[in-house]
């Protein structure tokens, strides 16, 4: 006994060894290596994450300035189409004129008429500039050689920094042109009103680094050159961002982009601490959840070892109860699955009852508002339709009965089925929904053709569910016009009869062709199709000793080939 119990205790000892060998251990390596990739990736990508979300700052910024610009611009032009020179040049009309500029937008301060020698003869605003000469000015001779000109932040006659939009027209063989100042301090709050994080800022610079706005940060006001600009690397139309110290030794992230034909060049940038503060925040935070998470998953590992040698004597009764419990959820699953299968089943057949029951309440309304009740027809119109709600309310129930077979044993009714009779009368059934569709019945039936042993409930609940998927299909890839369903049944052989339902729709990938047959499969959206209609299907087919096949090219077509044994 001693013997025994010591040997038995080295095996729990070396089983326990083992055990907390797997569960801490092995997995502690593959743990310290998570940890240096993740710190990797997890800083790369935090790097990356911060350097796209500037440059889709600086790029909608960039889009707003030029959108900005591209509007006042054409407010301008707006005015040359609308009015020619004399009426511009008429009294009071340019005060008019530059009222209605303003009120579309406040950056407008002044607006000027000048001929084709660069004379200011009209001008509305609160300068002395009507009589001034600009044919030598730059702004006057870029406008007369483009015909447009945006110009960069310059002091001018009036000695404060602005800058001016202006635009040339030439009608009535008179060329003349129309200039609009636009306001710098408007101008400055447009670009510098973006915010990122506390230290993000933009301003703008021309092509010499002058700044033609002022940096929020101070450093730089408007007309100032930009000492930092010359270290800024070569720039293509695209972004460009990098890392650059200022003069005290401030790391800052920049991003700059190119506006206005390569003439401005856009700056956002933020201090770099600043910029990856949040971001490394919760890096060092994840890092610490991890290293208490790997202590905590210790703890639990020597517990849980502790635990699972003191249950391994049960675990051969949990395992069978298990197993017992999961037959039990597996079978409740399916008949979950089953309800919501015959729900999609009797949807057909509670259609036509609808149907038919309008068809009623027009014909007794009929009956009742005519003067001379034609009562023989109306009445056998009503009793059709009314064999007709009794017809489809058993087809419902002869569906159940089928679908529940699942669970239970039932007896089925096989008689011998003639094609060229009883597929003629299931399309009947959805003739209607066709002609609705747009959908061309193209039937192939000899009268000829053999029969085969079935019964006649579930044979019609296997043809339904073909035409109505067929249907279904040729909607999704031709909507309410051009759809054509062919039925054909042929002899096959002298034993076998072989039916073929070919549609003209969307077809079935190559990846779910497999699948299609298999239970609670569907490619339908939820709350339309169980998958339960196929695997039905196929399951009659195999019952009446038959086989049921498909072939499918996407956008071209599906066709399902039944093969029955054939009786003369």
């Amino acid at each position: 006994m001693d013997k025994n119990g010591h040997h038995r205790r080295e095996k729990e000892k070396q089983l326990k060894r083992s055990i907390l060998t797997n569960m801490i251990i092995v997995p502690f390596i593959p743990f310290l290596l998570a940890i240096g990739v993740s710190f990797y990736f997890f800083t790369t990508a935090l790097e990356d994450r911060t350097v796209n979300s500037l440059k889709r700052i600086v790029q909608d910024h960039c889009d707003m300035i030029d959108s900005f610009l591209i509007e006042r611009k054409s407010d301008l032009e707006l005015i040359t189409n609308t009015y020619d020179f004399d009426e511009i040049n008429s009294a009071k009309s340019i005060n008019i004129i530059f009222e209605n500029l303003k009120n579309r937008s406040g950056a407008f301060v002044d607006l000027g008429l000048f001929d084709s020698h660069g004379i200011h003869i009209k001008y509305s605003g609160k300068y002395q500039l009507k009589g001034k000469e600009y044919k030598d000015e730059v702004w006057f001779k870029k406008v007369m050689q483009n015909g447009y000109y945006i110009s960069d932040i310059f002091l001018g006659y009036r000695n404060i920094p602005h800058f001016i939009i202006a635009v040339r027209q030439n009608r009535k063989n008179k060329t003349w042109v129309l200039r609009a100042t636009i306001d710098t301090q408007y101008f400055c709050t447009l670009v510098t009103k973006v915010r990122i994080g506390r230290t993000g800022e933009a301003y703008i610079l021309n092509k010499n680094g002058i700044a033609q706005t002022q940096r929020r940060s101070g450093g730089i006001l408007v007309l100032e050159k930009d000492h930092e600009y010359v270290k800024f690397p070569e720039s293509e139309n695209s972004i460009q961002t990098f890392v650059k110290s200022d003069a005290a030794k401030n790391k800052y992230l920049y991003a700059t982009t190119w506006l206005k034909n390569r003439e401005w060049l856009l700056v956002v940038r933020q201090e770099k601490k600043d910029a990856y503060k949040s971001l490394y925040s919760a890096f060092y935070s994840s890092l610490m959840i991890m290293v208490i998470g790997g202590a905590i998953i210790m703890v639990i590992a020597i517990y849980t070892t502790e635990r699972i040698l003191k249950r391994i004597e049960h675990l051969g009764m949990e395992k069978e109860s298990l197993g017992n419990q999961l037959i039990r959820a597996t079978q409740l699953a399916e008949i979950g699955e089953m309800a919501a299968g015959f729900a999609h089943e009797i949807n057909n057949p509670l259609q036509i009852i609808k149907s038919e029951y309008t068809l009623i309440q027009t014909l007794m309304d009929e009956i009742f508002n005519e003067d001379e009740i034609q009562k023989n027809e109306d009445i056998k119109d009503i009793e059709d339709s009314l064999d007709q709600i009794k017809l489809q309310v058993n087809r419902c129930s002869e569906i159940t009965h089928a679908i529940l077979k699942f669970g239970r044993k039932n007896e089925t009714e096989d008689k011998l089925l003639r094609p060229s009779i009883v597929i003629p009368e299931i399309i009947n059934m959805i003739e209607k929904k066709a002609n609705v569709s747009g959908v061309e019945i193209i039937k192939n039936i000899s009268e000829k053709a053999y029969g085969f042993m079935g019964d006649p409930s579930q044979f019609q609940q296997v043809m339904l569910n073909l035409f109505n998927n067929a249907m279904d299909a040729i909607e999704d890839r031709h909507g309410s016009s051009g759809g054509r369903l062919s039925i054909t049944v042929c002899k096959k052989n002298e034993n076998r009869l072989e039916i073929k339902i070919a549609d003209n729709g969307i077809g079935i990938s190559p990846a779910n062709i497999e699948k299609i047959f298999s239970p609670f499969f569907t490619t339908k959206p939820v709350g339309k199709g169980t998958g339960l209609g196929l695997s039905v299907c196929y399951g009659i087919i195999e019952s009446f000793g038959g086989t049921m096949k498909v072939t499918s090219e996407q956008n071209i077509g599906t066709t399902f080939i039944i093969s029955l044994p054939a009786i003369n």
